[in-house]
């Protein structure tokens, strides 16, 4: 798959706008842990070739919250919110795998996106898509129970991973869930204690998915 590939509206664009997108993009390939976007830099759009990257929030006392996981042939285009009138976004973005992509400057995506339709149409998709992940999110935060919301985290991981051993620690959960390592650890000793999972030293090992995916 090539990066035009990603947009289903590129045949509806002109020539002039396909070559202005196609001299600006770059291809980047970053290592696991590496920051790709952080605070409210306009990096630009984000096009994931293979790999995986993950999407955070930071609160004013340094507490993490993930908003989404992008994987292979996923779009991020809050790394490039400066593009979007009056909106912006402070949110970080960091590669969870060794990852590839291709990276738009927000500057040539937005001239292009101003003249338009068709790309503009598109984009205003990709982010109501990504204004309902968040809506989710804060709906699972206020209404869902904590139990349940670390059982789905877990079979999420697992999925991922594609292993009942998951090699994360309690403060990586905390992280990722929005909450204190110490709620984490309260919680994963009682699904150990009820048989789920078992736990040692950087992992959490599921021993019983099923009564995981009843929670």
């Amino acid at each position: 798959m090539v990066w035009k590939d990603y947009f289903p509206v590129w045949d509806q664009l002109t020539p002039m706008h396909q070559e202005k997108l196609a001299m600006s993009v770059r291809r980047r390939t970053v290592s696991k842990g590496t920051v790709i976007h952080s605070s409210i830099d306009c990096t630009g759009l984000l096009l994931v070739e293979r790999g995986q990257l993950r999407a955070c929030i930071l609160s004013d006392e340094g507490r993490e919250i993930t908003i989404y996981r992008l994987l292979d042939q996923d779009i991020c285009l809050l790394s490039a919110s400066c593009m979007i009138q009056n909106i912006q976004f402070e949110i970080m973005i960091t590669a969870e795998r060794d990852t590839s992509l291709w990276i738009i400057p927000a500057d040539s995506y937005r001239k292009v996106m101003k003249e338009s339709a068709p790309l503009a149409n598109y984009t205003n998709e990709i982010m109501a898509a990504r204004f309902s992940d968040v809506m989710w999110l804060m709906e699972q935060i206020m209404w869902k129970s904590f139990d349940k919301r670390l059982a789905g985290f877990l079979l999420e991981e697992r999925a991922l991973e594609e292993t009942d051993v998951l090699k994360i620690t309690h403060e990586a959960i905390a992280n990722h869930l929005g909450t204190a390592r110490e709620v984490v650890t309260r919680m994963l000793r009682y699904f150990q204690s009820e048989g789920m999972v078992k736990l040692s030293r950087g992992v959490v090992k599921i021993v019983d998915s099923h009564r995981l995916e009843q929670l």
